[in-house]
């Protein structure tokens, strides 16, 4: 599985090398994606994937596992993820953010039964999310055009560039042992399509092109993620001048 995630990152930069000089790029209608042909073809290949093989793990993963267990997987992975975002917080000078996921993440780690319990979010402690791609964003480095990933699925250039960074700040990648590591992969991935299990039915079933459908909702995300929820109100893809990140 570790491996498996190193060929994917190598991957994404080869996409986004490949991409920079041309090979991949079409005229569409919308400036943020020029690889659009590309793009849907790896689109349509993660759906074969998901479809074969990670919907049915989840579907089986939440048939298996009570809620509350499941709950307490979420939180204890969601635990490990906040010792990144503080790094990340830290790294765009937020101060008041870094303080508050050091404390998330202590408060969880010794009084949560190990991050089991989100005690943290009962004492209003916010949980912040923050990546390297975030971090670049915040200081200045434009999202660049929009990329589908071999199995990793929705991304930017600037994103995909940072990826590997964002692999390396995985605390569960720090394990010494592999099976271990290899398991709290396979567990994160369950974990985060058995939440969108009726999520991704609902957007196959009501969108006319559920490939645009997605791209437009993470692209938003990603800007409101960018600018803490307070993105600016004027914004031109056309020359992407009018907002750096």
């Amino acid at each position: 599985m570790i491996a498996w995630t190193k060929r994917f990152a190598s991957l994404a930069l080869l996409v986004s090398l490949v991409a920079l000089q041309g090979c991949a790029t079409v005229k569409t209608a919308d400036a943020r994606d020029p690889w659009e042909s590309m793009n849907r073809s790896v689109y349509q290949f993660n759906d074969v994937v998901d479809t074969m093989a990670i919907k049915p793990a989840a579907q089986l993963y939440v048939k298996v596992l009570p809620s509350f267990v499941r709950t307490g997987v979420g939180n204890f992975l969601g635990n490990l993820g906040d010792v990144w975002s503080m790094a990340n917080s830290a790294l765009q000078l937020k101060g008041q953010a870094t303080v508050e996921t050091f404390m998330r993440f202590h408060v969880n780690t010794f009084f949560g039964l190990g991050g089991l319990l989100d005690v943290a979010t009962e004492m209003r402690l916010e949980k912040r999310k923050e990546d390297f791609g975030q971090t670049l964003g915040y200081w200045g480095v434009k999202p660049g055009p929009y990329v589908v990933l071999p199995l990793l699925g929705p991304s930017t250039l600037r994103d995909t560039l940072a990826l590997p960074l964002d692999m390396q700040g995985d605390v569960s990648r720090q394990f010494s042992d592999e099976a271990t590591r290899n398991a709290l992969t396979a567990t994160r991935v369950l974990d985060i399509r058995s939440g969108l299990l009726q999520t991704v039915d609902v957007v196959k079933a009501a969108s006319l092109d559920p490939y645009s459908f997605v791209r437009d909702g993470f692209l938003q995300k990603r800007r409101n993620d960018i600018h803490d929820g307070n993105p600016p109100s004027s914004f031109d893809y056309g020359n992407g001048e009018a907002d750096p990140k």
